[in-house]
């Protein structure tokens, strides 16, 4: 089996062409160090893919570089598959000059050759190939033109050519890289148009403004918001629970009418109930993700990591923390292991601390259901302003960290803005299904698994089967919810979600449907004020996340730093959701 190792620098669509060459189902971003772990994927059996983390250079100064060096130092590799963005190559073959030092067969593939053909870039492909001594392959990833063409020379192997670089294998200095660069480019670019393509540019001078970059910036993520909760997410949600869960409720009710009565209540009460309380918000995280991939493909999101930088300055860390942040926003797992692309021992570490008070996607079912009971019409507003506090109270703790436990120089901060592109559709359409995929294979599996756990407790004692009220659930929910009595939600079934949303944040919404039986909107606002139901979403929007984020936390940074990070949160949601209950009620009165 031939191996490729597959290697570019960010934002060059590295990770679109290997989905498309193995059709696997990797996460595809357009920001710097999205791929932070080698992933592998297969053409046929016949070629193995091994994707490496986007990097510049391999200079060994990041975590990055190391990783791809020592794989193509120490790892079986018999060609190189070097992407490059054919519209900036004498930046990108910097890169390639340096894998030559591997002596190792590669085949060169120029992306974006669409924008560049716009652009009026012309390139002599057998002059480009003849330069460098490499097999040379346009191509345009997001419109699957030219993917062919690889797979098939993977496949043969015909790639293999005598080494014709005639340049040293070892370059002295940074300089005569560069200017090796430029007689290469002189003599394989046939035509290259002197009308400056500036569209980027004027668009830029607006998004990177130093008076319009935020508001501009929190006006795009509102919009989200509103498409997700007013527009499009919520009202197929309404239609989903009004429709497909009564629909199946009512059916299965009918082919249990001769079941024995424990077991209807574990399907209807116990898994329908938790299980249909939560997939029902399937179009809203669907929604959701579809604005945000939408930013990722169209090139706005590193200019938001950009204009953030001077915000994460004053928390200790540069403007490339703020990518693992967002991408905490989808979920806080790979949120933490982004946070192997920093530099530093200090920013890795802060970083971590920080990205699980960004609100993932496991959160969004619960804010919609209590957004939708206690404030009617005003849903995008509530859980915008969830989303601004987890950012607002990561910058507090950022500040206090910096300046107690993480007193150490800062970090550069270096980062490639992309050209702006129209997203291809289904591209977004792609990223959309994974994360729709993820969620319901979670609530086939994890919140599934604790419905019927949660039912059982909820219907059994010591003595055998009981009323809720004196059942396992009760008892565990009677002790700890005293804690919770300052907030204005001291009640067992509250308390108990809290303690379930420890293995899924989506799980809290499945208890309340079991321990309620289905019908919140009327349980709840029993048990709930407006300004509790909020200090209730304040508090799941700070406390532990669940079991996979302190599973890894453990495996990064080891159980010190677990404990600690699982420790603090539960004091830093306490107090917060405290502040939050008793400053509303002095506003209202």
């Amino acid at each position: 089996m031939i191996v490729a190792a597959l290697l570019g620098n960010p934002n060059v669509g590295k990770t679109t062409l290997f989905n498309y060459l193995t059709g696997s189902n990797q996460y595809v971003g357009n920001w710097p160090g999205v791929t932070v772990e080698k992933k592998e994927g297969f053409i046929e059996n016949k070629v193995k893919i091994i994707d490496l983390p986007g990097i510049y250079a391999m200079d060994t100064y990041s975590s990055e570089e190391r990783i791809s060096k020592e794989f193509l130092e120490n790892e079986k590799v018999d060609v190189i598959i070097n992407i490059v963005d054919a519209t900036t190559l004498d930046r990108n073959l910097y890169l390639t000059l340096q894998l030559k030092q591997f002596k190792k067969p590669i085949i060169l593939v120029l992306n974006m050759m669409d924008v560049a053909e716009a652009r009026k870039i012309q390139i002599d492909y057998g002059k480009l190939s003849e330069n460098l001594g490499v097999t040379v392959v346009p191509i345009s990833a997001t419109k699957e033109i030219g993917i062919d063409e690889v797979k098939h020379l993977l496949k043969s192997g015909n790639f293999f050519r005598p080494d014709t670089y005639n340049g040293s294998h070892h370059m002295e200095n940074e300089k005569k890289a560069y200017k090796y660069i430029e007689e290469i480019l002189a003599d394989s670019i046939i035509e290259k148009s002197d009308k400056r393509f500036n569209i980027g540019e004027k668009i830029d001078a607006i998004v990177l403004n130093k008076y319009l970059a935020y508001p501009l910036f929190l006006f795009i993520l509102f919009l989200i918001f509103k498409l997700t909760f007013s527009w499009v997410g919520q009202p197929l949600s309404d239609v989903m629970e009004r429709e497909v869960v009564g629909w199946i409720t009512k059916i299965l009710e009918n082919l249990m009418l001769n079941s024995s009565q424990w077991f209807k209540s574990l399907v209807i009460d116990g898994i329908v109930a938790g299980v249909g309380s939560v997939i029902v918000f399937l179009p809203i995280i669907a929604t959701l993700f579809f604005g945000i991939s939408f930013l990722e493909d169209s090139g706005y999101m590193s200019r938001a990591a950009f204009i953030m930088d001077r915000i994460m300055r004053k928390m200790g860390l540069s403007g490339k923390a703020f990518i693992p942040m967002i991408i905490g926003f989808g979920c806080t797992v790979p949120g933490i292991m982004a946070a192997r692309t920093l530099e530093s021992d200090k920013d890795r570490k802060l970083t971590a601390l920080l990205v699980p008070l960004m609100s993932c996607n496991a959160r969004l079912p619960v804010y919609a259901l209590f957004a939708a009971i206690f404030f009617p019409g005003n849903e995008t507003a509530v859980t915008f302003s969830l989303y601004l506090l987890g950012i607002a109270v990561a910058v507090l703790i950022g500040v206090i960290f910096k300046n107690t436990i993480f007193k150490k120089d800062e970090e550069p901060f270096i980062i490639e803005l992309p050209e702006y592109k129209l997203p291809e559709f289904k591209s977004i359409m792609r990223n959309t299904w994974e994360k729709g995929k993820s969620f319901i294979k979670k609530a086939g599996t994890v919140i599934f698994s604790m419905s019927v756990l949660v039912w059982l407790l909820s219907n059994f004692n010591f003595k055998g089967m009981t009323d809720m009220e004196t059942s396992f659930l009760a008892y565990i929910g009677g002790y700890i919810a005293p804690i919770f009595k300052p907030m204005g939600y001291a009640y067992w079934q509250s308390s108990v979600a809290l303690l379930a949303g420890l293995m899924a944040k989506e799980v809290v919404v499945s208890t309340l449907g079991v321990v309620y039986g289905g019908n919140l909107h009327s349980a709840l606002l029993q048990y709930f004020t407006p300004v509790a139901a909020y200090s209730y979403l304040v508090f799941i929007l700070l406390y532990t996340p669940c079991i996979s984020v302190i599973a890894v936390m453990r495996k990064e940074f080891g159980n010190g730093m677990m404990v600690f990070s699982v420790t603090y949160q539960l004091l830093l949601a306490w107090i917060v959701s405290f502040i939050v209950f008793i400053t509303g009620n002095l506003i209202l009165g």
